[in-house]
C-alpha cells in the first residue's frame, strides 16, 4: 500500500477529518501531473467496538468525499474478534479501500487500557489482532500496521511486532521513531527504522520529525525507508504535501506562501469543514488550526484573540480583512516543532501488563466505546 509520492498522512485526532483530508490532496495535487492521485490520507482513529455498533459520531467520521481515492481508516482495537468484526464490516458495506491498524498511540487513556503504544508488548494478543484483521479482509483491502518503538528504552517491542506483522499478512509497517514514554518530546530516533527495514521483507514506512519536505528525502536516504508518514509537521501548513511531491519528484520547488496566500487557505479551510458539519460547528472546530497557520507571522493578540473565539464565516472574514497580508513566509519557523511538544513521562498500563509477552487475554474493559477521533 505504498502511495505515489510515498506519503502518508498521519491520522490525528480532531484534525484528519474528510475537510483537512480535502485540503492536503488539493494542495499536493498542485505538483502533481493532471489527473493523478498522490500520497495516502488517512482518517481519525475510528474505535472499532463503536464502529461495529453503529455509533452515530463513528459513522460520521468515516464518511469521505465522492473524490477520496483511496479511502483510508485507521482502526483502534485490544479485542481480536472485535477487530476482526469491524474489518468485515468495511469490506461487506465497501466502508474503505484501506485499513491500517494503531498500535502508536501513546495517549493515557488508551495505553491504560492496554491498546496503542501498549499493545505490542503482549505480542500474543498484537498477533491475534493482527490476522484478525488480515483474515477478515479476506484479500480485498491492504491491512497496515502503524505502531510505537516500544514502551520505554526496556521495552522495545518494534522488532517481534514487525516481524508478527510481516507473517500475519501486512502490507507494510510504519514506525514512528519514538517510544510510548517519550510521547511526542525530543528527537525521533530514526535507527529502529533502519533497522526494521533490514529485518522485515515488506516495506517500511518512516514516522517521525517530517517538519520539512527535505527531511522526508533525509529520513529516506537515511533509513532505506520505502516512504515517509507525516504529522505534526502539517498542521497549519498543508502545502507541505505540495513540497513533498516536489522533493520526491526531484524538483526543488518549496511553498513559502504570504500571509494572503495563508489566509486563502485558511478561509478554504473553515468552508471545508463549513460543508461537512454546517457552519457554526465548522468555524468553531476550525480555531484550533488558527495558532498553527499563524505561526511566525506578526498578528495582533487582539485579532488572534477574536479568530480564537469565531462562529461564523462572515466574522473570519472580517478579521482576515485586517490582516497584513503582505507579509512574507516567517522563515524562522522552517523546520520547528508543530502540535504537541509534551516529553517524557510515564506509561501508564493495566495492571501486570509488563509481566507476560505471550498472553493473548484481552484487559478487561479495554475496548472504547466512543466515537474515535
Amino acid at each position: 500500500m505504498i502511495a505515489d509520492p510515498p506519503v502518508v498522512l498521519a491520522p490525528m485526532a480532531g484534525i484528519t477529518n474528510t475537510a483537512f483530508r480535502r485540503l492536503c490532496r488539493e494542495e499536493m495535487a498542485t505538483q502533481l501531473p493532471d489527473g493523478a492521485r498522490g500520497g495516502l490520507f488517512v482518517s481519525e482513529m475510528i474505535t472499532t467496538r463503536a464502529l461495529v455498533q453503529r455509533n452515530a459520531k463513528t459513522m460520521r467520521l468515516i464518511r469521505f468525499s465522492d473524490d477520496e481515492v483511496p479511502r483510508s481508516i485507521q482502526l483502534y482495537g485490544v479485542d481480536p474478534h472485535v477487530v476482526g468484526e469491524a474489518v468485515r464490516m468495511i469490506v461487506a458495506e465497501d466502508l474503505a479501500d484501506h485499513v491500517d491498524l494503531n498500535f502508536g498511540c501513546p495517549v493515557p487513556k488508551v495505553t491504560r487500557k492496554g491498546g496503542g503504544s501498549a499493545l505490542p508488548w503482549r505480542i500474543g494478543l498484537f498477533d491475534d489482532i493482527v490476522r484478525a484483521a488480515v483474515r477478515n479482509a479476506a484479500g480485498v483491502v491492504p491491512v497496515t500496521v502503524k505502531m510505537r518503538v516500544g514502551i520505554d528504552a526496556e521495552h522495545h517491542t518494534f522488532r517481534e511486532a514487525g516481524l508478527r506483522a510481516q507473517e500475519a499478512g501486512v502490507a507494510h509497517v510504519a514506525l514512528h521513531g519514538r517510544t510510548a514514554n517519550q510521547f511526542y518530546g525530543g528527537t525521533a530516533d530514526w535507527e529502529p527504522i533502519a533497522e526494521l527495514v533490514d529485518l522485515l521483507d515488506i516495506p517500511v514506512l518512516g514516522n517521525g520529525d517530517i517538519w520539512e519536505a527535505d527531511d522526508a528525502l533525509r529520513m529516506v536516504r537515511e533509513t532505506g525507508c520505502a516512504g515517509v508518514v507525516v504529522g505534526r509537521g502539517c498542521l497549519g501548513r498543508p502545502w507541505l504535501f505540495a513540497d513533498l511531491a516536489a522533493a520526491f519528484a526531484g524538483r526543488p520547488v518549496r511553498a513559502r506562501p504570504s500571509l494572503a496566500v495563508v489566509a486563502r487557505t485558511m478561509r478554504r479551510h473553515a468552508e471545508l469543514l463549513s460543508a461537512w458539519e454546517g457552519e457554526r460547528w465548522g468555524v468553531t472546530d476550525f480555531r484550533k488550526h488558527i495558532a498553527w497557520y499563524l505561526k511566525g507571522f506578526s498578528v495582533g493578540s487582539e485579532v488572534r484573540a477574536a479568530m480564537a473565539n469565531a462562529s461564523s464565516l462572515a466574522e473570519l472574514d472580517d478579521l482576515f480583512a485586517r490582516l497584513d497580508v503582505e507579509q512574507p513566509f516567517p522563515e524562522a519557523v522552517l523546520g520547528q516543532p508543530r502540535g504537541r511538544t509534551s516529553g517524557a513521562r510515564d506509561v501508564s498500563l493495566p495492571a501486570g501488563w509488563l509481566e507476560s509477552r505471550e498472553s493473548r487475554a484481552v484487559p478487561e474493559g479495554a475496548e472504547l466505546a466512543d466515537g474515535g477521533g
